[in-house]
């Protein structure tokens, strides 16, 4: 046969090589091991945290653009709470509280704020919960936690959990990672006029950033670059000019510390100028504004640029630092006392990955035997068996170049690939076999009708899957997943590529 007329066993046979590149060549993905493969949770241990969060929802508020901002000052003040822990969405006129707050107190601010809202439950809104995935999965990924994943699930009664699993870290390490909510912020401090006590504003959100750059030196202080939004700078511009931080910095003593300016906060008592650099709540630096920062907020240039750098106390904070900054804040934290933690060691895991080889390798000599019991003919049975692993092949090539964390739900769809695969290779195999065959055409049109049955089956299974694979069931999704994956692999490259081979094997012309 010609390279036309053998084109489907071409390409399976550039799959292969391709997914045999992917499972062990250099440079493809992060590496675990001898393989490219990566591993979840029960593969190669680690931790997992499922839990709610923490939040109440107030549902029907009249929300519009303009009384946004002022619903969520209003009752961030009447319930004694950061301005942060206040959400008001337009789109869905939901306002959410992301504290610990009982649901009759939001409702009865609300009420007195003139605003009747239609029903006000715990937990917070879908878009909320997309919000902390995205926050969570760019933390995971920032701090280098190979394999990391973080996903939603639902219970059978609509309750909703943030699902956090990292391989290869303890649980104390993923509760830190999902229990700080990333929350920064400049706050700028200042003597009061009256001498007594101070004044203090932020100055510079999260919100503000528009970008980050790498963490640098200077002066032998380790800082992050950032840039803020133009309306962000120019508001950060006009509150230092009006606290007065720019005629300080470029008025007083130079070796007074950064830009001029005495500040020994938080060490000592608050005795100048000071810009507070906030993490969650704390201060971790202060320091006077910088001379140069000065000098371009009073020409505006700052204000075209939007450029400083936010100093910290070590290379750790300032990595803290600009880790938060880059992926943002989570705007709720995690129930971790209603939820449920786990911890896999990695020797448990090691047991598991053994089991799960010796389960696969089982299968396979057990489909050997009964294929070649059935027929007896090698040049039917080995091909049937090499093309049912091919598929696996392809699964494992493809779960290596997207970096998929390999789990038992996954394994458990390769042995059902395996069993299916075969099943629908048999059905091809006793149509054309039925009676002898010799010709090209009689083979074609028994293989077609052979193909229309499995492709009905392959259909069916799909539309029994495919909702698995939405629905957040926990370890069904990924069984559901490589499922689907490997039937499509069958029915479009595998399965004809083997009716090749056998009209090959079979016929004379």
């Amino acid at each position: 046969m010609g390279v036309r007329e053998s084109w489907r066993l071409v390409l399976l046979g550039v799959l292969l090589v391709a997914s045999a590149a992917a499972v062990l060549g250099p440079g493809i993905g992060a590496t675990q091991g001898a393989t490219n493969l990566q591993y979840g949770l029960e593969l190669a241990g680690g931790a997992r945290i499922r839990a709610p969060v923490v939040g109440v929802t107030a549902e029907g508020v009249n929300v519009t653009g303009g009384n946004e901002l002022a619903i969520e000052r209003n009752l961030s003040d009447r319930l004694g709470l950061d301005l942060v822990d206040v959400q008001a969405r337009v789109p869905d006129g939901t306002v959410e509280v992301y504290v610990e707050t009982p649901p009759e107190e939001v409702r009865a601010a609300l009420t007195e704020m003139g605003y009747e809202p239609t029903s006000v439950r715990q937990g917070v809104t879908a878009a909320t919960r997309d919000t902390i995935v995205d926050v969570l999965s760019d933390k995971v990924n920032a701090v280098g936690l190979s394999g990391g994943s973080v996903s939603i699930a639902r219970t059978t009664e609509g309750t909703s959990f943030i699902v956090v699993e990292v391989p290869n870290r303890n649980t104390s390490e993923v509760r830190e990672l999902v229990t700080t909510r990333g929350i920064v912020k400049m706050v700028a401090s200042r003597p009061n006029a009256s001498g007594n006590g101070t004044i203090e504003e932020t100055v510079v959100r999260q919100g503000d950033i528009a970008g980050i750059g790498q963490i640098a030196s200077q002066q032998g202080q380790p800082v992050v670059p950032v840039t803020v939004t133009q309306a962000a700078a120019r508001n950060f511009s006009a509150a230092m000019l009006r606290l007065e931080f720019v005629d300080e910095a470029i008025q007083g003593d130079p070796n007074d510390g950064i830009g001029g300016t005495t500040c020994n906060y938080p060490d000592g008592a608050n005795s100048s100028y000071c810009l507070l650099t906030v993490l969650n709540g704390e201060v971790v630096y202060s320091s006077g504004l910088g001379e140069g920062l000065a000098v371009d907020m009073r020409s505006g240039e700052f204000n075209r640029t939007g450029e400083f750098v936010v100093l910290a106390p070590n290379t750790s904070t300032a990595q803290e630092l600009r880790t938060n900054l880059q992926t943002g804040a989570l705007p709720a934290r995690l129930d971790l006392d209603n939820g449920t933690t786990s911890f896999v060691t990695a020797t448990r895991a090691g047991q598991y990955k053994t089991t799960a080889i010796i389960t696969g390798l089982a299968a396979v000599v057990a489909v050997s035997v009964v294929v070649f019991i059935r027929y007896g003919r090698p040049r039917v049975a080995v091909p049937m068996i090499f093309t049912a692993l091919s598929e696996v092949g392809i699964l494992l090539g493809f779960a290596a170049a997207i970096g998929l964390p390999l789990d038992l739900s996954h394994l458990a769809g390769f042995i059902a690939v395996i069993g299916t695969g075969v099943d629908d290779l048999i059905i091809i195999a006793d149509e054309v076999l039925t009676e002898e065959v010799r010709s090209n055409r009689v083979f074609t049109s028994r293989f077609r009708k052979a193909l229309w049955v499995i492709g009905a089956a392959a259909a069916t299974t799909i539309i029994a899957m495919a909702p698995l694979t939405r629905l957040n069931l926990g370890d069904l999704q990924g069984f559901a997943i490589i499922t689907i994956l490997g039937v499509l692999i069958g029915v479009l490259i595998t399965r004809p590529a083997y009716g090749d081979i056998l009209r090959r094997a079979l016929t004379d012309r």
